[in-house]
């Protein structure tokens, strides 16, 4: 059975200060199909949003934003185990630091631990670790990490599923005319360095982050699908149907 990370967004979970929950009901729907097909990995975004759902504190405070997530980390995962419930999956929370990526015996007992999860047909549900890591030591963006995870994890695909319908040849907010690309084989040092576009307040990174993300899966031999999280009928057609008919996809080196 083939392994897929699927990794959604602050901007999808998230709509006026609160959990979009129709959008997550959806998401653990489609999740739960997939799993017919496919080992999942979930990473989510949302603890922080979730957290100001309870408390109204200023994200942009370090201390605070730690203390948003460790109050939303808890809440997001009773509403992900509530839905999962509903499809009789059970569903874990792993938080990770970039650290193990960096450390062959922390990595190893994390690889352990997945494999055990999947093998026993558990969600793994992946974040970052907000409320202890420091600066230096921190991806800052679950696309990043989604790419991490997918890489050292095994998994043959990372999807992203976000608030744009995939990647255009320019920004389609200013240019009427932006063609959205099916597919990428290459991505540039200026697209790669330009400036950071998160559409929600919760959101920490943008375009760029997700094309950092296949831009390391690429030169890694694999590939990453990027698609609306909004409507899934795209990358359900990209998954159980083996069709394309919208999101792009970031196609591996050697794949190509």
């Amino acid at each position: 059975m083939k392994r897929i990370v699927l990794k959604v967004g602050s901007a999808v979970l998230t709509q006026n200060g609160k959990i979009a929950h129709r959008r997550l009901d959806n998401l653990v729907e489609f999740i739960a199909r997939l799993k017919q097909t496919y080992e999942v990995i979930l990473v989510s975004s949302g603890a922080v949003a979730a957290g100001y759902t309870l408390i109204n504190l200023d994200k942009n405070i370090v201390q605070n934003k730690q203390a948003l997530a460790s109050v939303g980390q808890p809440l997001l995962m009773a509403t992900y185990k509530r839905e999962f419930n509903k499809y009789d999956i059970i569903s874990s929370q792993v938080l990770l630091e970039a650290t193990i990526f960096r450390n062959k015996k922390k990595l190893k007992h994390a690889k352990t631990a997945i494999e055990t999860l999947l093998k026993n047909n558990i969600v793994p549900i992946i974040n970052e670790n907000d409320v202890t890591v420091i600066d230096e030591l921190v991806f800052g963006d679950n696309d990043q990490l989604a790419a991490y995870v997918a890489h050292h994890f095994d998994a043959s695909l990372l999807v992203i599923l976000t608030d744009i319908d995939g990647y255009y040849d320019d920004d389609p907010h200013i240019n009427k005319n932006a063609k959205l690309q099916k597919e990428v084989t290459f991505i540039s040092d200026s697209e790669l360095e330009a400036g950071q576009t998160a559409n929600n307040i919760f959101a920490t990174g943008g375009i760029v982050t997700k094309l950092k993300a296949a831009n390391f899966l690429m030169q890694n031999n694999k590939n990453m699908f990027l698609a609306s999280g909004f409507d899934l009928n795209v990358i359900e057609k990209y998954l159980i149907e083996k069709k394309q008919i919208g999101g792009t996809l970031f196609v591996g080196v050697k794949n190509g």
